[in-house]
Order: structure tokens, then sequence, then C-alpha cells
């Protein structure tokens, strides 16, 4: 895999990340919308991940499992917003083939762990709505906790795989990646060796990532809505309806942005529009997800409203105590 396709060329030690390679006042004006957009997504997700932490009436299954998506957002967006900002900063970004190469293969990672929670979730779901009599038992702890750890694993194995492989390739010529992040396909076409082996690898393993968990998903769900619609009040149906219909939500949302991700064109006329798909990816979703879980939950909103009012007292006593000190 180490052989160079043309010898004359000389083989680079670093790439330049152009970014959207956009004119300087738009490129500040980039750079403030995207800073805001990460820090709101920093502060929701943390927040999701406080609100579990911190309250009892969350430690279940289905606030665990969000509980990790929300870990998945967080370093997601941040594998990719930094750099991303610098390069706003300062008309793109230098890094080295062994850094554009780890980021590449966290936001692969990131993605395969976050399809494989997704794919739990659905079949949290699934148990709670067809099966609820033998939910507490299927859905024990520690089952929840090795299905969120497999997750993980095989997230980082199968990432791992064409990591190992992509570090096997020699990159020469040019050294310019003109898109917003080191993603796979960008490495893929700054190499000079033979990629075959390494994109037929890649086509493989999205089958177990990408596509099985997406067919099992839709079927968990043809099962819910079947099982929904046997449900003879209205009320029970927009019950049971409810309890999934912010997962559904974030499923559509996220297939449907990767679905356009791996099939819009990476070159000529159409490389703005894979960009700013990239971005909807990385940045977009990592935003959108709490804000859908907080307005489609009542327990998430009670739970927030609780804490907003709790924190208001304490200030408020805390002010009151200060006043009466200072007296």
């Amino acid at each position: 895999m180490k052989n160079i396709r043309d010898q004359n060329q000389t083989e680079i030690k670093e790439f330049l990340l152009l970014g959207f390679n956009a004119p300087h006042s738009v490129n500040n004006v980039l750079f403030f919308l995207f800073l805001v957009v990460y820090s709101m997504t920093l502060i929701g997700n943390i927040l999701l991940i406080g609100l579990y932490l911190g309250d009892k009436h969350l430690h279940s299954p289905m606030y665990f499992f969000l509980s990790h998506l929300s870990i998945c957002d967080i370093l997601l967006s941040t594998s990719v917003a930094p750099i991303l900002l610098c390069t706003f900063l300062s008309d793109g970004k230098t890094l080295t083939v062994a850094g554009c190469n780890a980021q590449s293969r966290v936001s692969g990672v990131i993605t395969a762990v976050e399809c494989f929670l997704l794919t739990v979730m659905s079949y949290d779901r699934y148990l709670a709505i067809c099966n609820p009599l033998h939910y507490i038992s299927n859905m024990s702890t520690m089952h929840c906790h090795h299905l969120v750890s497999w997750a993980w694993i095989l997230g980082f194995l199968i990432a791992l795989t064409v990591m190992i492989m992509i570090s096997l390739l020699a990159f020469c010529g040019n050294n310019v990646i003109d898109f917003v992040y080191c993603e796979f396909t960008a490495l893929v076409q700054a190499s000079c060796s033979e990629t075959f082996y390494v994109e037929t690898v890649a086509i493989i393993l999205s089958l177990p990532v990408i596509v099985l968990p997406f067919v099992f998903i839709i079927s968990t769900y043809v099962s819910i809505f079947v099982a929904i619609l046997r449900i003879s009040s209205i009320k029970g149906r927009e019950k049971a309806f409810s309890t999934c219909s912010a997962h559904l939500t974030v499923v559509c949302m996220y297939y449907g942005i990767l679905t356009a991700k791996y099939t819009a064109p990476a070159r000529g006329h159409s490389l703005i529009i894979n960009k700013t798909i990239s971005v909807l990816y990385t940045l977009g979703t990592p935003f959108l997800n709490p804000i859908i879980y907080s307005l489609r939950n009542q327990e998430i909103r009670r739970t927030l409203n609780k804490f907003i009012f709790r924190e208001n007292i304490r200030w408020k006593v805390a002010r009151l105590v200060n006043n009466n000190t200072c007296m």
C-alpha cells in the first residue's frame, strides 16, 4: 500500500485545511455564528448529562442512553469545531498528516457509536411499547451498560481498522484539503498510494455501521406503530407515541443528513453543498439533539424547570443573606 504512483512527487507531512474558503468578511461572520452554535451545543448536551446525573427520576434506560448520545454529540462537535473556527481566523489551518488522520478517525468512531446508540434506543422503545410487562427485566441496569459498552467498543474497533489502513497510505503532491474537516474521502483523494483496498474495506464496514442499524430501526418502528394502532384509547395512543417521538425525530434527521452527506458529490459546483451538509452533520445535529429531546419530552422539561426554580431560590436566599450581612 506504500507504493507511490508517481515517484517524482515529494511526500508531504502536513495538510492545509481551507474550511469554507470564503472572503475574510464572510469568514468573520461564520466564525461568530459557529462559535455561538458550538457553545450552545456544549451547554445543551452538558445540561442533559447533568440533569440525568442529578435527578434520580431520570435514572431510566432511555435517559441513560440519551446521556451517552450527548457525550457523542460533544465529542463529534469538539473534533471539528475548534479547528474549523481556526480556518475562519487565518484563512486556513495547517494540520500534520497524523493530526488530520486523527480528526478523521474521531469523527468516524463517533459516527459508528452514534448509529449503534440510536439502534439501542430504538430497541429500548420497542420493548417499552411492544413488551411492557417484561421491560424492567429485559432492560436491567446491567443489560443497559452492556449495550452501551458494546456500542462504544464496536464503534472504536471498526474505525480503528480503517485508521490503520489509512496510516499505511503515502501522501504527496497537493497538500491542500478544500473541506471543512479531514474526512475519509478527503484523505483518500489526497493520497498517492493505491487506495482500492482501503475504499473497499470502508464500504464493507459501512454495512454493519450504517445500513444494518438503519434497517433494524425501521423494523422496530414498524412494530411500534402496529402496537400503537392496537391501543383502543386515543390518549393511550398519544402517550405511547410521545415516548418515542423525540427519538424518531432525531433518527430521521440524523440518517437524512448522513445519507445526503455520503451521496452528495464532493467536487465541482456541489462542493459548497457538501461542505454545508457536513457542517449540519458535525455541528447541526449535536446542536439540535438536546433541543429536540427537551421540547418533546415532558420529564426533561419538568426536571429543567425544577432545576431553574431551585437555582433561582438559592440565588434569592444568597442575595438576602448578603444584604443582611452588609446591614
